[in-house]
């Protein structure tokens, strides 16, 4: 009996993250949370599931979405653009990465700090791998070169959800 206990324990722990409108996640992860495309070609669609219309296709491997609500087998996305839409499960990866949506560069330190050295500039548009955020800073990395960008700076390490989850897929938010 203790053992049953506890396999209902570790069940229900497991299901304890909940989305927007306070139903919890089928997944049982954080929504919102952070996942990249896993292909350049990855269908958005209106609705989650495959008779829904496809809206747009992304065509960048790695670019860093948000989700913001999901079902066992879709997630709803918030994508760079401001966009909503819908992903399956299978064209979404766990690994982390930050995108650069600004015509600037941003520096990439060698620290945690606007006066250390800096190791490179992430050009406009462009993605690099996010191993961590700490301190309101996060370590990137591209091939050999790792470093520290301020937190918030690059598309992709933001803690709130950045587009409404009720928003219905195919609508961008408004420009500010």
């Amino acid at each position: 009996m203790p053992l049953i206990a506890v396999l209902g324990l570790g069940v229900m722990s497991g299901a304890g993250q909940t989305m927007p409108d306070g139903r919890p996640t089928p997944t049982g992860l954080e929504v919102p949370r952070w996942v990249s495309l896993k292909s350049s070609e990855v269908r958005a669609r209106q609705g989650p599931g495959l008779d829904y219309r496809i809206l747009w296709e992304y065509r960048a491997s790695g670019l860093p979405v948000q989700v913001i609500a999901e079902t066992r087998e879709w997630r709803k996305i918030c994508d760079p653009e401001g966009a909503v839409a819908w992903i399956h499960r299978s064209v979404a990866s766990g690994r982390r990465s930050v995108f650069n949506t600004t015509t600037a560069e941003v520096m990439i330190h060698s620290g945690r700090s606007e006066t250390s050295a800096v190791r490179a500039r992430l050009s406009a548009r462009s993605l690099v791998s996010l191993d961590e955020c700490e301190d309101g800073w996060c370590r990137v990395r591209a091939h050999k070169l790792r470093g520290w960008v301020r937190e918030g700076t690059l598309f992709g390490t933001q803690t709130t959800a950045l587009c409404d989850a009720a928003r219905p897929a195919g609508t961008a938010r408004a420009r500010q």
